[in-house]
């Protein structure tokens, strides 16, 4: 699996390659960005074709060097709470694949992040501390909203469900 990072979040990691990585994962990639949110170390993740939104707050200098298995828990944990059967989950897990981390990104899946960053701050109003926020939550939340890229319409969970449905 292929994250592509932005330069905040690269600065953090133990090895991000300047160059593209080409993408074999019948999953595809995600970009990944670093936001300071209450003065804590959070993470989100948007998958470049879907727009899928991931969300983890409250990171560790320690937890950047397993960002990969932080992210496939989350991952897996959403498709849990979204009702993907357990055969699909297993060809997710094989499909996950490992990590590898570039500083190439699109523009288009960056503004899909700022603007779900900006709509998250409502999200959060309910909540007196970053670290109260329940990840699963967020993702379900940040994904049943519809979102335009590149000029089409897309529902992030369905188109989602419909790609891990594919494997």
């Amino acid at each position: 699996m292929i994250f592509h990072c932005t330069k905040a979040l690269a600065a953090k990691l133990p090895f991000v390659s300047p160059t593209l990585f080409a993408d074999t994962n019948p999953l595809g990639s995600w970009h990944a960005h670093l936001y300071i949110i209450d003065r804590r170390q959070c993470v989100m993740f948007c998958h470049d074709s879907t727009r899928f939104v991931l969300f983890e707050s409250g990171l560790k200098k320690g937890q950047f060097h397993d960002l990969g298995q932080l992210h496939k828990k989350l991952y897996l944990a959403v498709l849990i709470s979204m009702g993907v059967s357990e055969a699909s989950l297993k060809r997710v897990q094989l499909a996950l694949g490992s990590v590898l981390f570039d500083t190439v990104t699109d523009r288009s899946v960056l503004g899909t992040l700022n603007q779900s960053r900006g709509e998250f701050d409502y999200f959060i109003a309910d909540y007196s501390n970053i670290l109260e926020v329940d990840p699963i939550i967020a993702a379900q939340w940040f994904n049943k909203r519809p979102l335009t890229a590149r000029g089409k319409w897309l529902w992030p969970d369905k188109s989602m469900l419909e790609l891990v449905g594919s494997l």
